[in-house]
Parts: C-alpha cells; sequence; structure tokens
C-alpha cells in the first residue's frame, strides 16, 4: 500500500509515537523552571501576581506531566516490541543509560512532585520552593540521560563490538560522545523557547479578549524577556550543532542543503528554496545564493561543503524531507527573534499590552516552538537515515520483522487511541488555559480520606475550574 513496507511502517508508528511524546517533556522542562523562578521571585518580592501564576501555571504542568510520563512509557515498550534487534544489538549501552535516567531524574521528579503541587501550605516555605525547585533539576537531568543516549546513537564512541553486540568500554566517552553536548543545549534551549511562546500565547489570548489584569500582563512580559534573549542564542547553539553535524555526518548536512556535487574549486552556494529529486540526483527549482553554503557552514568564503553525490546512493538520508524540515525550523527560529525584537520595541512607547497586530502575531506563535522541535527531530532522525546506529547498523536490521499486516493493524490502533486519549488530555489543558489565573486563589489547609484536595495523582492537582473557562469563554463571545 502506498509503496510501503513493514519496516517504514515500523518506521512511521514510532515517529508518531515520539512526535507525541516530545511535545510533554518540552513543556514540562520549561514550565518547571518557569515555576520555580516565579515562586523564588514571590518569596523575594512577596507580589502576590507572582503566586497567582504559580498556582495557574502548575495545574496546566500537572497535565502536561501527567501525559508525558504516559507517552513515554509507551515509546520505550517500542524498543523491545518493533527494534528488538537493536535492543539486543546496543542495549548494553542505551539500557543502562535510560536506566541511569529512572534513577536520578525520575526518583528526584517522583520523590518531590507532590509536595511541590499538594503542599502549598502543607508545609514550610522554604521546603516548597525547593521541592520545586528539585523538580526542576530532574527535567533537566532527564534530558541529560535522554539526550546522551540519542547522542550516542548519531555518534557512537568508547565501545567495542563484540560477537555482534556492542560493548561499552568506556562510560565518560558514551556519555560525552562529540555530538551531546551541542545537542543537549540545542533541545533545552528549545523547551524553554517553546514555553515561553506557549505562555506568551496564553496571555495574549486573554489579552485579547480585553480581560487585562497584573497577572496576564506579568505572563506576556516574561514571557517575551524570555523570547527576546534566548531566541537568538538558541540560533547561536544551532551554528555550533551544524558545524558539530558537518564534521560527525557530512551526508546529513549534504541532504539538509540540497547540495548534490561540487563544481571544481567553487565554494558552495546556499540554497535557499528548491525541491530535492533523490531519484534524479538534483534539487529542482533552486533558488540559491552564492557562497552562502560555505560561509555558514564552514566559516569561509573558499571552502566546500560534502555533496551527496560522494556517498553511495544506499548511504543517503532522504533529502527532500530533511530539506523542508530544517527549513521549516528555522524560519519559525527566526520568526521567533523577530517577535522578540518587535515586543523590545512596542516596550519602548509601552504598547506591548495594547498593539492588537502584535498580539495577534503572539497568539499565532503559540505552538511555533513545539512545532519547530518537531522539525528539528525530523531532520536529526531522519537524516541520520539508514542508521539506527550512525555507521554501526542499519535501520532494517533493527526491526523486529514484524508482517505488513501486523505493523498497519498496530499503527492505526496507536492514533485511534493517541488521538482519543491525548486529545481528551490536551482540550483539558486548553480549558484551564482559557480560564486564565485567579487573583489570591485559595489553598485548602486541611484534608483527609475522601476529601477533593486529597492528593491522588498528578492530574488531580488540576483541580476544578475547567467548566468555568468555558462558561467565561462563552460570556466573553456573548459579549
Amino acid at each position: 500500500m502506498f509503496g510501503l513496507e513493514a519496516l517504514d511502517l515500523a518506521r512511521i508508528q514510532f515517529a508518531f509515537t515520539i512526535s507525541f511524546h516530545i511535545l510533554f517533556p518540552a513543556i514540562t522542562i520549561g514550565l518547571a523552571s518557569y515555576l520555580a523562578v516565579l515562586e523564588g521571585l514571590w518569596l523575594k518580592t512577596r507580589d502576590d501576581t507572582y503566586r497567582d501564576l504559580y498556582h495557574f501555571w502548575s495545574k496546566i504542568f500537572a497535565v502536561n506531566f501527567g501525559m508525558g510520563v504516559v507517552s513515554g512509557l509507551v515509546m520505550a515498550y517500542q524498543f523491545g516490541t518493533n527494534w528488538s534487534r537493536f535492543s539486543d544489538f546496543a542495549g548494553a549501552i542505551t539500557g543502562p543509560l535510560l536506566t541511569y535516567e529512572v534513577l536520578t531524574a525520575f526518583f528526584l521528579e517522583a520523590g518531590f512532585l507532590g509536595v511541590m503541587l499538594f503542599g502549598w501550605n502543607r508545609v514550610g516555605r522554604g521546603l516548597h520552593f525547593f521541592s520545586t525547585v528539585m523538580v526542576a533539576i530532574g527535567t533537566l537531568i532527564s534530558t541529560f540521560w535522554i539526550l546522551s543516549s540519542n547522542s550516542w546513537m548519531q555518534t557512537p564512541q568508547g565501545y567495542e563490538i563484540v560477537d555482534g553486540r556492542v560493548i561499552p568500554v568506556d562510560w565518560l566517552a558514551v556519555v560525552f560522545n562529540p555530538s551531546f553536548p551541542y545537542r543537549l543545549l540545542h533541545m533545552s534551549t528549545a523547551a524553554f523557547v517553546a514555553t515561553a511562546f506557549f505562555v506568551g500565547s496564553s496571555a495574549a489570548w486573554h489579552l485579547l479578549r480585553g480581560r487585562d489584569n497584573p497577572a496576564i500582563r506579568r505572563m506576556l512580559s516574561m514571557a517575551m524577556w524570555m523570547a527576546l534573549l534566548v531566541a537568538p542564542i538558541q540560533a547561536v547553539i544551532g551554528d555550533f550543532h551544524g558545524l558539530n553535524t558537518l564534521k560527525h555526518q557530512p551526508a546529513k548536512i549534504a541532504a539538509i542543503e540540497g547540495h548534490w556535487e561540487n563544481v571544481g574549486n567553487e565554494p558552495t552556494p546556499l540554497i535557499l528554496f528548491g525541491w530535492p529529486d533523490m531519484k534524479e540526483e538534483r534539487t529542482r527549482f533552486a533558488v540559491e545564493i552564492p557562497y552562502l553554503g560555505s560561509l555558514i557552514l564552514t566559516h569561509s568564503l573558499d571552502k566546500q561543503v560534502p555533496a551527496l553525490k560522494e556517498f553511495p546512493p544506499e548511504d543517503r538520508p532522504n533529502s527532500t524531507i530533511v530539506f523542508w524540515s530544517f527549513r521549516v525550523m528555522v524560519g519559525l527560529g527566526l520568526l521567533m527573534i523577530f517577535t522578540g525584537l518587535c515586543s523590545l520595541w512596542l516596550r519602548r512607547n509601552d504598547r506591548i499590552f495594547q498593539s492588537r497586530p502584535f498580539l495577534h502575531l503572539v497568539l499565532w506563535m503559540g505552538p511555533s516552538g513545539l512545532v519547530a522541535i518537531l522539525a528539528g527531530w525530523f531532520t536529526t532522525e531522519i537524516g541520520r537515515q539508514p542508521w539506527v546506529v550512525y555507521g554501526l547498523m542499519r535501520t532494517a536490521d533493527a526491526s523486529s520483522g514484524h508482517s505488513f499486516a501486523q505493523m498497519s493493524i498496530t499503527l492505526v490502533l496507536f492514533v485511534v487511541v493517541y488521538f482519543a486519549l491525548f486529545g481528551a488530555g490536551l482540550s483539558y489543558m486548553m480549558r484551564l488555559v482559557r480560564k486564565g489565573p485567579v487573583a489570591h486563589e485559595a489553598e485548602p489547609t486541611d484534608g483527609g480520606p475522601g476529601q477533593k484536595r486529597t492528593p491522588a495523582r498528578p492530574l488531580s492537582a488540576a483541580n476544578e475550574g475547567a467548566d468555568e473557562a468555558d462558561h467565561n469563554d462563552r460570556s466573553n463571545k456573548g459579549n
């Protein structure tokens, strides 16, 4: 069907599940740090606006955290069900790395999450702030181990192959493999930027509907300061990451650039737009800028970038996909920088909260960080093909060998269940966003068996209020 084989469906299934999953940890990482900042500012200034924002975003964090845990478990099981040969080959490295994540990050988060979500009036202020900080640190530690494992698959080192299996011989080399520092910084910063635009977009939504109060203004202001400062830093990190990729995965860079062959000693142009054709081995309708490819990728005007034809056809990534996924990521990144600069210009005239064109821009940029993260992961993972462990194991050799029918049925089931389950979760989370922060929100001081505020699970931290949000939304529309 559609020229697809069982292997293609296995890849699509994993791409589908990981695409759903990555959205939740990205927001979790950013919101956890945002909550730590809010509580720290409240403790320092005693400005109740920070406290109100903390209570508001902690509910959204709880829902997001719960969905991230569920989607992550499903993804992990696929290593055994669909990619058992990969697990057999590289499990001696990837298994311990994921175990370290559980032993450090997950236990740290689980240990302090209950205090963070339910202990506002049950423990001292210092202990509660410490718990929030520990949860934030836990999300970053989790990112550390996950990115270390994935980066090793991109740039493996510190291993030996014994009896057809990868055996670690230097764990420091395994963990701190060549691409790991750049990818860790790139992903962590992307999570902060994505969260900033998520927070800013929610504030813009309320301001456009006439709900103007100090908490909403503080949300937008903090989000735009974050975008202004961090989005340009992300571009610099991306440049260093590109140089590292050029050194260790030149075929990926050639595919990203849609660059097929070098002409003599001429420097490499930058192809802004075009359509890489894998069969004809050329980029059709190419719009080029001379010299710029060499300048960006080698920081010189005379060096050449490796071309796709320098690699055997069976070793080339799909340039058609990564060419455009990379441009989506970069294009959205430039829009984020532009939005941050617009916010700075509007601050000078004290119009950042009144400019409706700007608020509409921020509103529409809300999902831009998450879309950019997905585009970046597509570029990274598809650009690694045809290898699952770069240079060591091909993707075709890593699958469990299920039949086309089996993969078709499970893929359809995944799509149906994911859209139903996580669609409901996302819908509920957006209902909480529409409610907005509540000034001087009351917190219960007691509880007990059977009481509605007795903590039972992270999602129970997202208390009632979604129905009120729907009522307020309908009232605003009626007005």
